[in-house]
């Protein structure tokens, strides 16, 4: 046994360290926290001083076992998790759980995982940090008592299962009053003028108008007073200008800028930026310091000096705006700058690259430009037209970087203008009127939404992805899919003095890709807005961050912090839970005009719908679901009472009946007791018999044996885990080693044959004649399995002894009761 026992969060770092770690240490993971506070219950002794009640989980016991009895053999145990708040809890943890020797533990900290920086680390140990663990747990401990406390009011009032958390509810809040400052704009038109001109010796350019005008003949009149109209050079203005490089990357600007480079989704960045970590390629990702060390910036100026000269190198130190930053830390920079390409799959690779650039250009040259304004006059009024040009004299750091943007549009010309005099008379091509509408604020990306939260101080760099994440999983808020609608406008061109009328289409609105809230999203955020102002204001959330920030600087005492916010928030939610009526959403439609009775759209058990009358008449009412792309605040009337016509009967196909109808994945036609999805912008109302049969042949088509194998057919399909083949009720995976579309018959008998050996590997029981079979799961655990019917044992249970009588008693507790009558 090594005298030393290193422990460190993750496997994958674990790996990474033994590689510059001599025979007398043995590193070791934790996998992550090895206690939490109680999944089944609140777990924070409130009269107690907020004491949380820590315990192991059951998934973990082996791995406490075995760390204790190894940390019992070891002379010096070093403690290794990351260096911020949850890495030092994860170190306090372990030294409470294992219950290690204080004399013999030592707690280290490195910000990369190079062999220089855990040499150093071993150099210079220090102790548990209890600010930085008391800022975590008051973190943690609040933000149960918000999620325990609030969620149940929610189920109560909306409907079960829903959640509410303190970081997760104020982004949703966002997310909602931008969609509706989108529904409320209403755009405005305007002409806006441009024209292209040429010089005596033929060079072109284009110029613009800095005036637009409110109407089509307003716009039409400027462009009359230019016919027969001379132009020509009224200033003519060159300045020298500058720009300047983007600081390194923390967390949030890594995510925004892998966002618009790479098209990366915030969680996506947060995954691969953690594997380029544990390799020891990056520095720590989790971080919102600018800082950049000694080390760091030397080696950046030997790459640049190395690679494009002395001129470009100029070492720039930089200091972060962000509240609560830590500039002892780094920014995200690779760990060894002359490493420009390291051999990565893609993804990483791609990121890798862009953590490269952007550390590089930042410690390199400003760019040197000069920019000309050039007015032009004409005789026949006194508006005028301006260009704009810009020229890189020197590249400076943009021969490495240039850091995206979230503009969607830009209206400035970019480049170089042909050499021009004051008073040089110009030549007019033609000049432009242009309808352009104004936008709308643009909704929120999740590059976008992290960028917001960091300006309002909400979360910090540990907090944006898992909300970003939460907030899509709970389908409060979903990414668009409206591709947009086409609008017209005109056109008007004078050429050779003559004015051309044209009417032109775009396509606008689209919400591909944007954070889009859902009308559940949107009814909870309304309910806690009403009921939880104080929670769910931005500058209370802001200012629990700084308390944290407080705590972990050794300010501020953790549960003072926590008696303070408890002592208001514990009887508003008492209040809200006995006093508040439900909340459903509810907007009115209109009459049924056939019985008289009210139309409202609104929540109901199975997600939004329509209802015709109400639960207090004593006929009971009509429901009928809303469609993927409907929304219960901008449903009409008409397109209400059309849900009613569904299902449609189509006619008869090979003796079945066809009809057309939508199910909770969307539009469908059933034939028979098959299935068959509707192609994407295809509507259940539009569909007719030929195209439905036509649309039953393809299905057939695909679903007919391609083999048999045993006597039983193979066919094969592509579902959401992608392309695969079924045999006698066995869905089987096809990767990409084989061709899926052309199996031959040993490919298909090597499939099967694997996915038999892998399923009896997985069999711990099995009652054929019941039906019933126990099964080997994920993480260690079990499933009992009837059918469709699924129940997971916990890991304390021995599966190999569960007899038939209780796996059928556990069956019969989970299967659905019997109803004579769905009820919405």
């Amino acid at each position: 046994m090594p005298k030393n026992l290193v422990i460190v969060e993750s496997p994958a770092k674990a790996k990474t360290i033994e590689r510059f770690l001599g025979k007398d240490f043995q590193v070791e993971s934790s996998f992550g926290h090895i206690v939490d506070l109680p999944s089944k219950e609140l777990g924070v002794d409130i009269d107690n001083n907020f004491e949380p009640k820590y315990i192991v989980d059951k998934a973990k016991k082996d791995i406490v076992k075995k760390l204790k009895d190894l940390a019992k053999k070891a002379e010096i145990i070093w403690l290794a998790s990351d260096e911020d708040r949850e890495g030092e809890a994860i170190s306090w943890h372990l030294a409470e759980s294992l219950g290690l020797d204080k004399s013999k533990t030592k707690r280290i900290v490195f910000n990369s995982i190079t062999k220089s920086a855990i040499q150093k680390a071993i150099e210079n140990p220090r102790e548990i940090n209890y600010d930085l663990v008391n800022a975590q747990q008051a973190r943690r401990v609040l933000d149960r008592l918000v999620g325990y406390q609030l969620s149940p009011v929610l189920w109560k009032k909306i409907k079960p299962g829903l959640s509410a958390g303190r970081v997760q509810s104020v982004a949703v809040r966002l997310i909602v009053e931008r969609e509706r400052e989108v529904d409320a704009f209403t755009p405005e038109a305007s002409f806006r003028i441009r024209a292209e001109f040429k010089t005596k010796d033929g060079a072109q350019f284009s110029a613009k108008l800095n005036k637009t005008f409110s109407s089509k003949e307003n716009a039409e009149s400027f462009l009359k007073q230019n016919i027969g109209a001379n132009f020509s050079v009224a200033t003519l203005d060159k300045k020298p200008a500058k720009k300047s490089p983007s600081p390194p990357f923390t967390t949030s600007t890594l995510q925004q800028e892998a966002s618009r480079k790479l098209y990366f989704s915030v969680a996506r960045t947060m995954q691969v930026a953690q594997r380029l970590y544990e390799a020891g390629l990056i520095t720590y990702m989790r971080t919102d310091s600018v800082n950049l060390s000694n080390e760091a910036l030397n080696a950046a100026k030997d790459a640049i000096v190395g690679n494009y000269g002395e001129q470009y190198s100029q070492t720039r130190n930089y200091t972060g705006k962000s509240k609560g930053a830590q500039e002892a830390h780094e920014a995200i920079r690779p760990t060894d700058m002359k490493l420009q390409s390291p051999s990565l799959e893609r993804d990483q690779a791609r990121l890798y690259e862009l953590i490269w650039k952007r550390t590089l250009a930042s410690q390199m040259s400003d760019a040197q430009l000069e920019r000309t304004n050039i007015k032009i006059r004409t005789n026949s009024h006194n508006e005028e037209f301006s260009a704009n040009g810009e020229v890189v004299k020197f590249d400076g750091f943009l021969k490495v970087y240039l850091e995206g943007t979230d503009e969607e549009e830009t209206d400035e010309q970019q480049g170089l203008l042909p050499a021009m005099r004051v008073g040089e008379e110009l030549d007019k091509v033609s000049i432009t009127a242009t309808e352009r509408f104004s936008r709308p604020p643009y909704r929120y990306t999740e590059a976008s939404l992290v960028k917001k939260l960091e300006e309002l101080g909400i979360g910090r760099p540990s907090t944006y992805a898992p909300t970003i994440s939460t907030i899509q999983n709970r389908q409060y808020v979903q990414k668009g899919t409206v591709e947009g609608f086409e609008r017209k406008y005109d056109q008007l061109i004078l050429q050779s003095g003559n004015i051309q009328y044209n009417e032109l289409s775009e396509m606008v609105g689209s919400e591909k890709g944007k954070l889009v809230p859902t009308d559940m999203g949107m009814i909870v955020n309304d309910f806690l807005v009403n009921h939880f102002t104080h929670i769910l204001d931005y500058n209370f959330t802001a200012k629990v961050e700084e308390d944290f920030d407080d705590i972990a600087a050794g300010d501020e005492d953790w549960q003072k912090v926590l008696k303070e916010f408890y002592k208001d928030f514990h009887p508003n939610v008492k209040d809200v839970e006995e006093n508040a009526e439900r909340a459903s959403g509810e907007r009115v439609l209109g009459t049924d005009p056939k019985t008289g009775r009210q139309v409202a759209a609104r929540l109901g058990r199975f997600g939004p719908m329509v209802q015709i009358g109400t639960v207090e008449e004593e006929e009971k009412p009509l429901f009928a679901s809303l469609l993927p792309e409907q929304s219960i605040n901008t449903i009409t009337f008409e397109e209400a009472m059309s849900l009613f016509e569904l299902p449609r009967k189509l006619g008869v196909f090979e003796g079945e009946e066809i009809e057309a109808n939508v199910g909770r994945y969307g539009p469908y036609v059933r034939f028979g007791k098959k299935f068959v999805s509707l192609e994407k912008g295809e509507s259940v109302f539009d569909v007719d018999l030929d195209r439905a049969i036509e649309l039953i042949k393809e299905k057939q088509k695909a679903d007919a044996p391609i083999a048999h194998y045993q006597g039983k057919e193979v066919t094969k399909g592509k579902g959401r885990f992608g392309p695969f083949i079924k045999w006698d009720g066995m869905f089987i995976n096809v990767n990409k080693k084989y061709d899926f579309d052309n199996l031959s018959q040993d490919d298909i008998i090597e499939l099967i044959e694997t996915k038999k050996i892998k399923e009896a590997e997985k069999l711990i029981q099995e009652w054929p004649e019941q039906g019933i079979r126990i099964e080997k799961a994920r993480w260690g655990r079990h499933n009992i399995i009837k059918g469709r019917l699924k129940i997971e044992l916990s890991k304390d249970v021995d599966a190999s002894k569960i007899t038939l009588e209780e796996a059928t008693s556990l069956l019969d507790k989970k299967a659905p009761k019997k109803k004579s009558k769905a009820k919405k």
